[in-house]
C-alpha cells in the first residue's frame, strides 16, 4: 500500500508561532495559562499542559505570577482589556492573520455601518471578529451562506472573513449581496495557508484510494478539511490520534493519502504515516 502525503498539510506560520510564544513563557520557570485552548488539538494542549502551560476558562482562576496567553484564535476586545486589568503578564498568541482580520472587522465598521462576518457562529475566531465590529457599530451578522443574510440588509455593506472559511463560502455571500443591488467592500481575509491546505487536499482525495484527515474534531479547518476530502473520496477518516486507526479502513486500496489540519503539528502526521506504512 502507498502512502501519499498532501503537498501542503499540517501546522501553519500562526499555530508554531503560538506554541512557541506560550512554552517561552514557562521558560523561566514561571506558571502560565492560556484563556481557552492555545489551539484546537487536544493531544497539543495536553502536552502544554505537562509543561506548564495550563488551559483555564475564564480571568479568576489565573494563578499570581503567572502568564496570561492569548489564544492563536484570539479573544475579543472586551476580554483582552478584562486580561490586561488582572496585572498578569500577558502574551498575544494571537495568529497574525486573524489579527488583520479583526482589525478589517473594526475598520468596516467604522466605515460602513454594517458588516457582515463569513464564518461559523459561536467560533472563537468569529466571535472576536463580531465583538471587533460592534464596538462600532450594531449591525453585523455572522453567517456562513448567503441564505443566512437578513432579509432587510442595506448598503453599505462591509464583508470580512473567518481566515480558516473556504472561498466558496465568501464568494456565495458576495454574489447573493450583489443581487440585492448592494455592492459590498469586501476584505478577503482568508489565510493562504488555509487555501493551500484545501487545495491540496482536494487534489489528493481525487488520486487515492482512502485518506486521512489528522487534527482535533473541535477544530473547524480540520473539520472542513475533512468536508472536502470526503466529495472526492468517501473512504476519507478524521482522526485524532494514531490509535485510532482501523486497518480495515483500508482493504483492497493501493493508495492512501495523509493530510491534516493547520493546528495539527508535524510529528503527529510523522507518527500516522509510520503506522499506515506498516499496514
Amino acid at each position: 500500500m502507498k502512502v501519499v502525503r498532501a503537498k501542503f498539510a499540517g501546522a501553519c506560520y500562526g499555530v508554531q508561532r503560538a506554541l512557541d510564544l506560550a512554552l517561552r513563557s514557562v521558560a523561566d520557570g514561571q506558571g502560565a495559562h492560556t484563556l481557552g485552548p492555545l489551539i484546537h488539538n487536544p493531544q497539543v494542549v495536553q502536552k502544554l499542559a505537562d509543561q506548564g502551560v495550563t488551559e483555564i476558562s475564564s480571568i479568576d482562576e489565573v494563578s499570581a505570577g503567572s502568564s496570561v496567553v492569548i489564544r492563536s484564535h484570539g479573544v475579543t476586545p472586551q476580554v483582552m482589556r478584562s486580561v490586561e486589568a488582572t496585572g498578569s503578564p500577558v502574551v498575544d498568541a494571537t495568529c497574525p492573520h486573524v489579527s488583520r482580520a479583526q482589525r478589517a472587522a473594526a475598520q468596516l465598521a467604522q466605515q460602513h455601518g454594517t458588516v457582515v462576518v463569513v464564518g461559523e457562529a459561536g467560533h472563537p475566531e468569529v466571535e472576536g471578529l463580531v465583538a471587533c465590529a460592534l464596538e462600532r457599530t450594531d449591525r453585523v451578522y455572522a453567517v456562513t451562506s448567503a441564505d443566512q443574510l437578513p432579509a432587510d440588509i442595506q448598503a453599505p455593506v462591509g464583508i470580512v472573513v473567518q481566515t480558516t472559511q473556504q472561498r466558496e463560502a465568501l464568494d456565495s455571500v458576495v454574489a447573493a449581496l450583489r443581487g440585492r443591488g448592494i455592492e459590498p467592500e469586501v476584505r478577503n481575509t482568508i489565510c493562504f495557508a488555509t487555501s493551500q491546505r484545501q487545495g491540496a487536499a482536494a487534489d489528493l482525495a481525487s488520486e487515492v484510494d482512502a485518506l486521512v484527515v489528522i487534527g482535533g474534531r473541535n477544530s473547524s479547518n480540520t473539520t472542513r478539511l475533512a468536508d472536502i476530502c470526503k466529495e472526492r473520496c468517501s473512504r476519507t477518516y478524521h482522526i485524532e490520534s494514531v490509535d485510532e486507526i482501523d486497518p480495515a479502513w483500508f482493504a483492497g486500496a493501493e493508495t492512501v493519502g495523509i493530510t491534516a489540519g493547520a493546528s495539527t503539528p508535524e510529528d503527529q502526521i510523522d507518527a500516522v504515516q509510520r503506522r499506515l506504512e506498516q499496514l
